[in-house]
């Protein structure tokens, strides 16, 4: 057995409890977050239109945020993961056998509101299973894994999409992936109880009588305090939540965006289905590689020295974007820029969190963690919507555009506010 420092913890069946699913669940959702736009115009929809209905996505995770800190405290962590997954199969089933984008987007608005309840239950999870001296490095392995997944599942739709011809099918990954992650919580051990299955368990002492200590539910304390007075700790917080939190959000905006504005691009430079999944997993790779080195730098040289260059990289891989569409090589000038808004968005890797903890009070810190993810979580959901209205009225090179423009205004935030409300030593 595996042992972390004097006590019994088993770190492998955390492994295989928390971090399998985990990543299970990511490859699922990094193979169809790049299709989704892409099924939507196979069926029919404007470039507009298939931007919109990848949006509901986030759109559904905003939404979803709301709830799922009730849910998770109510029944348990495991118990809302393997339900997440149960419900994010409903939504996939609808999205294979779509006829048309209206029925795609419902699909995929179920799927973008389980999974706000599937991250949020799996946080709570960590929580709970992990002992407090080694949680921050399994939190933060847990951010590697879902990049992984965001890398490995565009190839996967890629080779799925080439072999039976049809973009849809890409969907199916991610309904089994979802099986398997809630099959993997149904037949594994609970590391902090020893318990299977869906019963929740006390969690106060493990079943050979010896107290957890801080495997308590910590957790699902946590998530309950997050969601518990949401809008009321925003009115709190509003002086940096406005400010600090602004340049969260155009942060959250500039890399949701990109997720929906590249797989129009591919389209509208008229790249097959399968090649455009192919160039996003490669994107991916350079994403997934970068996740450590983005908190060496913020550990090293401070949080605007990973802040500022994501925020101006994708700014200028925006105004690229929306120079490059009347090239005779702008299918080339796609992959590139599809790489280096991934290279931007890697060197940020975990800014977010990692702002919120610096900000968030250090005796009661959860309230203004929820209202924190809330605010990105607010952005990465309007981004998609942006983009969607401005290529209806205009184009999708305008689109760009105007996203490279919110990138430098929140660069601009970044500097100015972040120096105002962080200590000296984290600038």
């Amino acid at each position: 057995m595996a042992r972390t420092g004097n006590d019994s913890f088993d770190f492998r069946a955390v492994l295989l409890s928390g971090f399998l699913p985990a990543a299970l669940f990511a490859i699922g959702e990094g193979a169809i977050i790049p299709i989704i736009p892409i099924a939507a115009n196979s069926l029919g929809a404007s470039l507009a239109i298939a931007g919109f209905v990848a949006s509901l996505i986030l759109v559904g995770e905003l939404i979803g945020d709301v709830p799922s800190g009730v849910v998770v405290a109510r029944i348990g962590e495991r118990n809302a993961m393997i339900g997440a997954a149960l419900v994010s199969m409903v939504g996939l089933v609808v999205c294979t056998v779509a006829p048309n984008p209206v029925v795609l987007a419902v699909g995929v608005f179920l799927v973008g509101l389980s999974t706000a309840v599937f991250a949020l239950a799996r946080h709570a999870y960590m929580t709970t299973a992990i002992p407090i001296h080694i949680r921050a490095r399994a939190l933060s392995s847990l951010g590697g894994v879902f990049r992984f997944g965001y890398f490995v599942g565009p190839f996967l739709a890629a080779g799925v999409i080439h072999l039976t011809g049809t973009t849809q099918s890409a969907f199916w990954i991610h309904i089994v992936c979802c099986l398997a992650a809630a099959v993997t919580l149904l037949v594994l051990r609970d590391p902090a109880t020893g318990v299977r299955g869906l019963r929740r368990p006390s969690r106060a002492s493990r079943p050979d009588g010896d107290t957890v200590g801080d495997a308590t539910d910590t957790g699902a304390i946590l998530v309950q305090q997050e969601s518990h007075g949401l809008f009321r700790t925003i009115r709190q917080n509003r002086s940096v939540l406005l400010r600090l939190g602004s340049g969260a959000g155009l942060i959250g905006a500039m890399r949701a965006g990109r997720q929906v504005i590249l797989p129009l691009w591919a389209v509208s430079v008229g790249m097959d289905d399968a090649t455009a999944a192919l160039v996003i997993g490669i994107a991916g790779a350079v994403d997934f590689a970068l996740f450590y080195t983005s908190g060496q730098i913020m550990d090293r040289w401070g949080r605007l020295a990973s802040a500022l260059p994501c925020m101006l990289g994708l700014s200028i891989s925006y105004f690229l974007l929306a120079w490059s569409g009347h090239l005779d090589a702008r299918v080339g000038w796609f992959v590139g820029i599809a790489v280096g808004m991934s290279l931007a968005n890697g060197v940020g890797s975990g800014i977010l969190m990692t702002l919120g903890a610096d900000l968030a009070p250090r005796g009661n810190p959860a309230p203004f963690l929820g209202a924190w993810r809330f605010t990105g979580d607010f952005g990465q959901a309007a981004a998609p919507l942006l983009i969607s209205g401005i290529t209806a009225v205009a184009s999708i090179a305008i689109a760009s555009g105007v996203m490279g423009v919110l990138g430098l205004i929140g660069a601009g935030v970044l500097l100015r506010y972040v120096p105002r409300y962080l200590p000296r030593r984290l600038r």
